[in-house]
C-alpha cells in the first residue's frame, strides 16, 4: 500500500509524492525495477522545494513525530545530522566521528541518548559496513541507494549530503536497499572469496601456459587442461630435470595415452633451468590455491546446512549445480519472499531489460548495475544449460541465442531461483513439459499450476 505525501513549495504550490510505508514489499514497473520512490532525485525545482518545505500536510509520516538522522560515510570520517522535534520546531545538531570502532560507539551511544530511532545512510563502497554494523542491533537502519537521493547540483559538502539524506527520510522519501542477516553475510563472504581464489587459479593456469609457449613447450594444445594430472605429472618431471619428449609423454593417464605421438612433438623444445625455476613457483602457487579451495568448499557446505532444502530445489534447476546453488542462496539469502515476483529477483539482480521511452519513442538500453557475484554465476548456468540437452531451457537457447546471446537464458535462470523455493517444491521436470516441435519453435512450453 502507498500513501501520498503532500508538500507546500514556497510559492504555495502542492508537491504530491507516493511513496511505500517503511518495512513494505516494493512494487515493480514494467522492466521489474523495484518502485524505490525515485521522485527523491526528480526536477532541481521539486527537490529545492523539498530542501525548502516549511511543514508536511495531511498523511503526515509517524517518522516526523521522531528523530530522523542522516549519515554520510567516508573511508576515515563520517557526518552526522540529527533532526529531533520540539515545541518550538525541529532542532538540528551535525557532529563528524572518526570511523573507528571506539568512535562509532561513541556515535551510537549519542544517538541513542538523543531518542533516535531511525538511521539512514548512503551505500559508499565498503565504507558503510562498519556504522550499519554497529547501529543496526540498537535501532531501524536504511542503507540507500545513491541513484535514488541525488540533491541540488552546487551544494555538495558532507554536511549538507548527511542534511538532505535527514530531510529525505523524514518526508518519507526513501526506501532501504536490502541488507541480508548476518548468518548469510558470513556465507557470503565465503562462496565470494571462492571466486576470487578461482581468479587466482585461472590467472596462474594463464602464466604458466604463457611461461610455457617462451620454451616452445604446446603442451597446453594437447592437454584440455595444464592443471590435469597427465600435465601436472609431465610438468613435475621437466621440473626435476627430465628433458626426453618420449619419456615424458609416457606419463600420459587415461585418455590422453591416445594422444602420446602428439605429446611428443608438443614437449619437444627449449625448456632450460630458468624456465624450470619459474613453473616450479608457479606450479607451488597453484598447489596452494587448490588446497585453499578444498579448505574453503569444506567451510562452505558446513554454513550453507541450514538451507539443504533450498539448495536441493535449486539443483532440479537445469545447468545449476552445487556451487551455483550455494551463491544464489549466498546472494539472496534463501529466502524468496524478499521480492514479490520472479521479475523483481531478476531486476534486482541486475538481469531485468531497461525502459527508456520518450515522446512515444522507446530507445533500447542495456540492463542495470546489479549483483554482479550473482549474474556472474547466472551467466555460468546459462552456459551449461547451452551444452545440454532435452530440457526447456536448452531448446530455449537454441532459439534464443543467435538474437540475444546469454541474457536470455540469465533472465530465466532467476525467475526458476524465485520459483522453486517459493513453491517448496520441485514441480514438474522442464522435459515432462517441454515438447520440441522443429528447428523454429524450438519448444513448447506448457505451465502446470504451481511450478
Amino acid at each position: 500500500m502507498r500513501t501520498a505525501r503532500t508538500l507546500l513549495s514556497p510559492a504555495g504550490d502542492v508537491l504530491t509524492h507516493w511513496c511505500v510505508k517503511p518495512g513494505e514489499v516494493y512494487g515493480a514497473g514494467s522492466s521489474g525495477a523495484l518502485d524505490c520512490c525515485r521522485r527523491a532525485r526528480g526536477s532541481v525545482s521539486g527537490q529545492r522545494a523539498l530542501r525548502s518545505a516549511p511543514h508536511v500536510a495531511e498523511g503526515e509520516w509517524s517518522g516526523r513525530k521522531c528523530c530522523s538522522t542522516g549519515l554520510n560515510v567516508g573511508k576515515a570520517l563520517l557526518t552526522v545530522f540529527v533532526r529531533t522535534p520540539g515545541p518550538r520546531g525541529r532542532h538540528s545538531e551535525t557532529r563528524t566521528f572518526k570511523t573507528t570502532a571506539g568512535s562509532l560507539r561513541v556515535m551510537r551511544d549519542w544517538l541513542i541518548a538523543s531518542g533516535v530511532t531511525i538511521t539512514a545512510m548512503e551505500s559508499t563502497s565498503t565504507y558503510w559496513k562498519a556504522p550499519f554494523y554497529c547501529l543496526e542491533e540498537v535501532m531501524e537502519v536504511w542503507l540507500l541507494n545513491a541513484a535514488h537521493m541525488k540533491a541540488v547540483p552546487g551544494r555538495k559538502t558532507d554536511v549538507k549530503d548527511a542534511e538532505w539524506i535527514a530531510q529525505l527520510l523524514e518526508h518519507g522519501l526513501l526506501s532501504p536497499s536490502f541488507v541480508a542477516p548476518p548468518e548469510i553475510r558470513h556465507l557470503r563472504m565465503l562462496t565470494r572469496y571462492r571466486v576470487q581464489l578461482m581468479g587466482d587459479r585461472t590467472r596462474d593456469v594463464t602464466r604458466l601456459e604463457q611461461m610455457l609457449e617462451d620454451a616452445s613447450i604446446k603442451l597446453s594444445a594437447v592437454a584440455s587442461s595444464l592443471s590435469t594430472v597427465s600435465a601436472r605429472a609431465m610438468l613435475g618431471a621437466m621440473v626435476a630435470g627430465q628433458r626426453d619428449p618420449a619419456v615424458l609423454a609416457e606419463m600420459a593417464k587415461g585418455k590422453m595415452r591416445g594422444k602420446i605421438p602428439d605429446l611428443r612433438e608438443a614437449l619437444d623444445g627449449q625448456f632450460t633451468d630458468a624456465h624450470a625455476r619459474l613453473v616450479a613457483q608457479m606450479l607451488t602457487r597453484l598447489d596452494r590455491v587448490e588446497q585453499a579451495l578444498a579448505e574453503l568448499d569444506e567451510l562452505i557446505a558446513e554454513a550453507c546446512r541450514p538451507w539443504a532444502h533450498q539448495l536441493e530445489l535449486l539443483q532440479t534447476i537445469p545447468g545449476v549445480g552445487p556451487k551455483v546453488a550455494q551463491v544464489i542462496v549466498a546472494e539472496t539469502s534463501g529466502d524468496m519472499s524478499r521480492f514479490p515476483t520472479a521479475a523483481h529477483l531478476a531486476s534486482w539482480a541486475g538481469l531485468a531489460p531497461g525502459v527508456h521511452e520518450s515522446a512515444g519513442r522507446r530507445t533500447p538500453v542495456g540492463v542495470r548495475h546489479g549483483n554482479k557475484w550473482l549474474t556472474a554465476m547466472l551467466v555460468e548456468a546459462a552456459g551449461s544449460v547451452g551444452r545440454s540437452k532435452d530440457n526447456y531451457l536448452s531448446a530455449q537457447h537454441a532459439r534464443l541465442m543467435a538474437r540475444r546471446g546469454l541474457s536470455g537464458l540469465r533472465w530465466r535462470s532467476p525467475t526458476r531461483s524465485w520459483s522453486r523455493p517459493t513453491t517448496g517444491s520441485a514441480g514438474t521436470s522442464p522435459t515432462a513439459i517441454s515438447v520440441r516441435i522443429g528447428c523454429a519453435d524450438a519448444t513448447t512450453r506448457r505451465t502446470p499450476a504451481g511450478w
